[in-house]
């Protein structure tokens, strides 16, 4: 039995840290993105710092992208299409995710 237990709380701390790792590169694809925004809205250094922590913060709303995307688009206006702030959402994901694999 004393197998069995080593082997589900093995399994149980790779789910916590497999759901660390994705929060930190989610949290990290929010930033990215909006840095991305924030150029697009010609802010630059701390504004531009403090503009992608409320995209990070926006993330914290619901589940999901869409309160992400919500806040991009609303913030971008007609500027950029919903198409391109999805696409500029998955490029940061990568990103995002190469940036984690590159510091492990």
């Amino acid at each position: 039995m004393t197998s069995l237990d080593n082997r589900e709380r093995a399994f149980e701390d790779m789910y916590a840290h497999d759901a660390e790792l994705r929060f930190k590169v989610l949290a990290r694809r929010d930033k990215l993105a909006g840095l991305w925004a924030a150029e697009k809205l010609g802010k630059t250094g701390d504004e531009a710092a403090e503009y992608a922590k409320s995209v990070v913060i926006a993330d914290m709303v619901h589940p999901g992208d869409e309160d992400v995307i919500a806040k991009l688009q609303a913030d971008l206006g007609d500027s950029v299409t919903d198409a391109d702030t999805r696409a500029q959402l998955q490029i940061a994901f990568v990103e995002a995710e190469r940036q984690y694999r590159e510091a492990i």
